[in-house]
């Protein structure tokens, strides 16, 4: 069975937001005797703010410090790709709006090289998806060779894999935050946070947008496991052995992607700690609130289906929020 943890602001966040001292001589201190595990970034993009993607991904290897960085981009404007190709990043474009789900897969599929496997996505969320340079299909499904990789862990080339939303709502402070711990392989599966006692909020979203997040978390809490205060939130790390066990049960493609995954990952067994960040709302997002909330909706539904199927039981342990530790509860 899984264990979740909710981890103390002072011991990560708080340490990167107080510090100004670069991730590798951090790295080089957390990891004194150990061997330094690689890690591999994501950044999903969906026409983004060029200058503000740009100035984020440098921030990230600057502070960060990966192995890689993948930038898959969707839809981009004319210019957009030659204007990012000059990045510390590699980019990976494909003509039509895929999913936020389908981009994030294909993004990790090309970091562990993975080449198997079709995976069927069971709607759109109201995105297009069309072929792009990573097989995606219009029914959101990857072509691949067809091999089932479900039951082994191949060698992966980066051992941690992340993704941080290309809007930079999660600051490089926060994301080398969320990594630390999957990297010193206390996680398996690090989850940022804007809705934990202890995240800052620089920027709130509307009144709307805020109250319709909480409902949603509220009411995951109560129908899935793990509970958590934030599944929504666009920073997440997992060590390369999750990704290769869980992917080919994903089936949503869009913005439902982030709770089909986790509780994906809970039914599997995986240890899960959740992140307090600071976080900052961007106004001018590409997120459409009442089209997302009926996608998010329908994803809970059948995300709560599929952990039934995998066996996995309702409700994980409750957590004792204002000691960070688990606590024994009846639901």
């Amino acid at each position: 069975m899984h264990s979740l943890h909710y981890v103390p602001g002072s011991e990560f966040s708080g340490k990167f937001r107080a510090t100004a001292a670069g991730t590798k001589r951090f790295l080089s201190l957390a990891y004194r005797g150990k061997p330094v595990r690689s890690l591999g970034i994501v950044v999903p993009a969906y026409r983004p703010d060029v200058d503000r993607l740009r100035s984020y991904v440098r921030a990230l290897d600057e502070r960060v410090a990966p192995s890689q960085i993948l930038i898959e981009l969707d839809a981009p404007r004319p210019g957009a790709v030659e204007a990012l190709n000059r990045l510390p990043a590699t980019v990976a474009a494909a003509p039509n709006r895929r999913g936020k789900g389908v981009a994030i897969a294909a993004g990790f599929d090309r970091l562990v090289g993975a080449t198997t496997a079709r995976r069927r996505f069971d709607s759109t969320d109201g995105d297009t998806n069309t072929h792009g340079d990573n097989g995606a299909r219009r029914d959101g499904s990857v072509e691949g060779d067809g091999r089932d990789t479900s039951e082994t862990t191949p060698e992966s080339p980066v051992d941690v894999l992340a993704f941080f939303d290309a809007d930079a709502s999660t600051p490089p402070a926060s994301a080398a935050a969320v990594v630390a711990p999957v990297l010193r392989g206390e996680y398996d599966l690090a989850v940022g946070s804007r809705r934990h006692p202890e995240a800052e909020v620089g920027r709130h979203q509307t009144f709307g947008r805020r109250r319709l997040g909480d409902a949603f978390a509220w009411t995951c809490r109560r129908l899935v496991e793990p509970s958590l205060f934030d599944y929504q939130c666009g920073a997440k790390a997992l060590s390369a052995a999750v990704w290769w066990r869980a992917r080919e049960y994903l089936r949503e493609p869009g913005f439902g992607w982030d709770l089909d995954f986790l509780v994906t990952a809970a039914a599997l067994g995986y240890e899960i700690g959740e992140i307090p960040i600071t976080w900052y709302d961007r106004p001018r997002s590409t997120v459409p609130p009442a089209r997302t909330a009926v996608a998010l909706a329908r994803g809970l539904y059948r995300a709560r289906g599929r952990m039934r199927r995998l066996d996995a039981p309702i409700g994980g342990p409750a957590i004792d929020r204002k000691r960070g530790t688990e606590a024994a509860s009846e639901r």
